[in-house]
C-alpha cells in the first residue's frame, strides 16, 4: 500500500474564491489497499483509508470526492465538516479523522494501463467553492488473477463497522414571551432529567465522549425583529448557565468547561411554517393565508402587522404555534464507542441479538478459524437476508472449506438479493 495526499485548487473561473477555497479541505493522506490494483475474476476491487488532519475540513464545507480507475468514475463519497449540513461522512474539526471507501467495478481494458485517481468539488453551503485537482494515489490494474484460475480467490464483502460513532443528545428549554428567564419548572421536564442522566452516565463511561454542547436561542416571529435577535442571544446565554447547573447535578466536570457553542439565531421562521404545517386544528386556508404573508411581505414590521390584522386567526398562533418556538435548543455532541474486539466475540456466541449487522460482519472477520468465521456469518444471515454480504460471505467461507456447490447456491442467493459484482465475481 502506498500514501498520497491532496491538494485543493481553488476555481481559476472565478477568482474571488481564491482566498477562502483553498481553506476549506486540504491535507488528505489517501492509502490504498492493495497497490497496484488487482483484478479478480471480472472485477477490481478498491479500499482507500482516508486520513483527515486536524483542520484538515473546515466545519460548515462539505466535499464530493471521486475515484477515478481509467475512464471509470466510481461511486463518490461526500464528506462533511461538523456543522455542514447533510448526510455525508462527518469529520470534527479537531483532532479530524479517518474514513474507509471501498467499492467495487467491473473490470474494463484500459483500467489495464491507468492508475487510480481522485478528483472531486468542495462547497460551503449550497455554493461550489473549489476543485479537487486529480491526483493519483495508486498505481494500475495487475490483471493477473483473471488469467490465472487457479490463483483466484473469492471476495469477500466488506462490513462498514466504524468503531467510534458520532452521536447527538438532544433537550430544550422553553420561555414566556419576551422573556430569557429560565422558568424553574422547566428544569423539571422530561428532557431535561434525561440530559442530566445522560451527563451522569458519561461521566463514567469510557466509551461515551462528550465532546460539546451547541445551544441555539430562538424567538417567535412576532414583536420588533432587533428586539428579538438580542432575545435569542440572550436565551441562548441563560440555557448555557441552566446547563451547566445540569452538568454541577451530574457531576460531568467537561460540561462545566469551555465546551459550549452559543447563538442566537433570531426570529425562528423554518420552526415557524413546520409547527404551522403540522398544526391540525387550524384549517387549510387559513395556514395558506398565513403562510403567504411570511413569504411574499420582506418587511419584518409589515408582517407582523400583517399577521396581526388576521384578529382570530393570530390569537390563536399566539397561544398555540409561538410559544413552541420561544426556546433554547440544546444539542449535545458526544462521540460513541462500540464493542471491542472482544466483547464482539463474546457477544457473538451469547447474545448475538444485540449486535448490528456491520458488527457482525466485523467479528466474523476478526476469527481465522473457519467454522467460527462462518458461525457469525451464518448468525447476520440469518438475522439479515436482504444484504447481499451476508450470502456472499457464508458462501465465501464454504468454498475455502471447499463445499464448492453450497458456497455457488449462496453466491447465487446474495446476487438474487442484490445484482453485485462481488457475489458475480466469486460465481
Amino acid at each position: 500500500m502506498k500514501k498520497q495526499s491532496i491538494k485543493v485548487i481553488a476555481l481559476l473561473a472565478v477568482a474571488s474564491m481564491t482566498a477562502t477555497s483553498c481553506d476549506l479541505l486540504k491535507d488528505l493522506d489517501y492509502t490504498v489497499t492493495p497497490d497496484p490494483l488487482e483484478m479478480h475474476g471480472d472485477s477490481v476491487a478498491v479500499k482507500v483509508d482516508i486520513t483527515f488532519p486536524e483542520k484538515g475540513i473546515k466545519k460548515k464545507a462539505y466535499a464530493d470526492i471521486t475515484p477515478m480507475l481509467g475512464n471509470t468514475a466510481l461511486k463518490s463519497i461526500r464528506v462533511q465538516g461538523e456543522k455542514a449540513t447533510g448526510n455525508g461522512e462527518v469529520i470534527q474539526y479537531k483532532p479530524g479523522g479517518k474514513i474507509t471507501y471501498t467499492d467495487v467495478v467491473a473490470y474494463a481494458p484500459d483500467m489495464e494501463a491507468t492508475d487510480l485517481m481522485v478528483t472531486g468539488k468542495v462547497f460551503k453551503g449550497s455554493k461550489e467553492k473549489a476543485t479537487i485537482e486529480p491526483i493519483k494515489i495508486a498505481d494500475a490494474t495487475i490483471i493477473t488473477p483473471y488469467l490465472v484460475n487457479k490463483d483466484f480467490k473469492v471476495i469477500i464483502a466488506n462490513d462498514q463497522f466504524k468503531r467510534v460513532t458520532p452521536e447527538t443528545m438532544l433537550a430544550q428549554i422553553n420561555f414566556d414571551k419576551g422573556k430569557s428567564i429560565v422558568k424553574p419548572g422547566e428544569m423539571k421536564d422530561q428532557d431535561i432529567k434525561d440530559l442530566e442522566a445522560f451527563l451522569a452516565n458519561a461521566q463514567t463511561n469510557p466509551k461515551i465522549d462528550v465532546k460539546g454542547l451547541n445551544l441555539t436561542g430562538f424567538a417567535s416571529p412576532e414583536g420588533e425583529e432587533d428586539k428579538n435577535n438580542t432575545l435569542s442571544t440572550d436565551r441562548s446565554n441563560t440555557g448555557k448557565e441552566a446547563s451547566m447547573k445540569v452538568a454541577k447535578a451530574a457531576k460531568h466536570e467537561g460540561a462545566q468547561g469551555d465546551i459550549y457553542s452559543l447563538k442566537g439565531s433570531g426570529e425562528d421562521f423554518e420552526g415557524f411554517k413546520r409547527e404551522l404545517q403540522a398544526d391540525k386544528e387550524m384549517n387549510e386556508d387559513d395556514k395558506n393565508l398565513v403562510l403567504r404573508v411570511l413569504e411574499t411581505i420582506k418587511d419584518p414590521a409589515e408582517r407582523e402587522k400583517a399577521m396581526r390584522d388576521m384578529g382570530k386567526t393570530f390569537t390563536y398562533l399566539d397561544k398555540t404555534i409561538f410559544p413552541k418556538l420561544r426556546r433554547t435548543e440544546i444539542v449535545v455532541n458526544y462521540d460513541k464507542t462500540g464493542f471491542s474486539d472482544e466483547e464482539m466475540k463474546m457477544y457473538s456466541v451469547s447474545k448475538p441479538d444485540t449486535m448490528n449487522l456491520e458488527e457482525l460482519l466485523f467479528c466474523a472477520a476478526l476469527y481465522t478459524d473457519l467454522n467460527e468465521k462462518l458461525r457469525v456469518y451464518k448468525i447476520a444471515e440469518e438475522r439479515y437476508p436482504d444484504d447481499y454480504r451476508t450470502s456472499n460471505n457464508v458462501g465465501a467461507v464454504l468454498y475455502m472449506m471447499n463445499k464448492v456447490s453450497e458456497a455457488k447456491a449462496k453466491f447465487e442467493k446474495s446476487n438474487a438479493a442484490k445484482d453485485n459484482p462481488i457475489a458475480k465475481n466469486n460465481l
